[in-house]
């Protein structure tokens, strides 16, 4: 069963999501990092060439011909998945398929809209059996 993380209370959270990535790909996790729409997966592709001084986090869209080979996939459709380990959701509602990955990331802001969306999609996963764990970036560090 798919195991969900939700890591709260990010200033940022497409700064927190690449610090995310770039841990996963450390690890040597793949990662596909579920965006709403095509403007904000480019978005966070930009962000990404750009998070780290020195060093690179290996990634690129969906559409990419590479993407099959490339840790960090970056998508708006969840059905362009090339594996199905770690799935990132910057999207406000469930990826439609979360349930074939190993493990599903939500990171929630501070502002209360996003809060308000998230206890939803927490409840949603709670209420089929998934095992939640919670991070209150406040107190931690990921």
């Amino acid at each position: 069963m798919t195991r969900i993380d939700f890591y709260s209370n990010a200033e940022s959270k497409l700064q927190f999501a690449c610090q995310l990535v770039a841990k996963a790909v450390r690890e040597q996790l793949p990662v596909l990092v579920y965006a709403p729409d095509r403007n904000t997966a480019r978005s966070f592709d930009k962000m990404l060439w750009t998070y780290q001084a020195i060093g690179f986090v290996p990634h690129c869209l969906a559409s990419d011909a590479l993407s099959a080979e490339t840790p960090v996939v970056i998508a708006f459709d969840d059905s362009e998945a090339a594996h199905h380990r770690v799935i990132l959701n910057l999207h406000l509602d469930s990826p439609p398929a979360f349930s074939r990955f190993e493990r599903l990331v939500e990171i929630v802001g501070v502002d209360d809209d996003d809060r308000q969306r998230a206890r939803g999609r927490f409840r949603f996963y709670r209420d089929r059996g998934y095992e939640i764990h919670h991070h209150d970036l406040t107190k931690s560090t990921p």
